[in-house]
């Protein structure tokens, strides 16, 4: 893996700030961190443009409020991850599925958790990975149950792109999906991102009620349907034990 300069200077730039809270100059900054003085400027004008740095009557730098809302999303991760993973291998052990729990990050699916069966099919989501909302059960799960103005934004930024010949290509198909999956309290996906795989997805509530994360099982096609009701009996279960571990409810 090559390291990208320009990121790792970033990241520099917000650990020295963060021992610095009275903030500092570029000046200072670029003697503490040995960077030169005309690359620094403009890095930290960036950040400060971007939300990332702010700046006080003295032409100080301080980590910025668009921080506070990473942070903060970074939190929840490591807390629903924590507390739902004893309950995603209760339920591996109950199904005997691979079994996910994934966050949403902008307009994206991101997996904090896989809990692999001895019989798991291969799949390409692994923790750390991205996909996209309207092709994925845990992703359709998100645009089911979030709050009707962001659902309405990020149905609007779809780009629709085929990955299987069952991918849903069409806003009008998805919404009237989501309207079932809204109703029914789960989500489904079909062959959707990947041929031969068939999931199924529910919702994790926080404390003010709206969704912050979504479980799923995951498995062949024919094994999964076979089995459609027990396992969907199990998430729901299992969703909602995390729910409750979690400090939320059902909005």
């Amino acid at each position: 893996m090559s390291v990208v300069k320009s990121a790792v200077r970033v990241l520099r730039v917000f650990e020295l700030l963060a021992k610095h809270p009275d903030g500092l100059t570029v000046k200072e900054i670029s003697r503490d961190l040995s960077f030169p003085q005309s690359s620094t400027f403009n890095l930290v004008g960036t950040l400060f443009h971007e939300g990332y740095l702010q700046q006080d009557a003295l032409k100080r730098y301080r980590l910025g409020p668009k921080l506070i809302e990473i942070g903060s999303a970074a939190i929840d991760c490591v807390d629903i991850s924590a507390q739902g993973i004893p309950f995603l291998k209760q339920l591996m052990d109950g199904v005997q599925e691979t079994v996910f729990m994934a966050v949403l990050s902008e307009d994206q699916l991101v997996y904090i958790a896989k809990i692999d069966n001895n019989r798991s099919i291969r799949t390409t989501a692994q923790p750390g990975s991205r996909k996209p909302l309207y092709c994925t059960g845990l992703g359709k799960t998100f645009l089911a149950f979030l709050p009707v103005e962001k659902r309405n934004r990020l149905l609007d930024e779809i780009e629709f792109v085929r990955f299987t010949e069952q991918t849903i290509m069409d806003k009008k198909t998805l919404v009237d999906q989501l309207k079932q999956f809204s109703n029914q309290g789960y989500a489904i996906d079909d062959e959707e991102n990947e041929e031969g795989l068939f999931c199924l997805a529910a919702p994790v509530f926080g404390a003010d009620g709206e969704i912050k994360a979504a479980i799923s099982t995951a498995g062949p096609k024919e094994r999964m349907l076979t089995r459609k009701s027990m396992i969907t009996e199990q998430l729901l279960y299992t969703a909602g034990k995390i729910t409750e571990s979690i400090g939320g409810y059902v909005n």
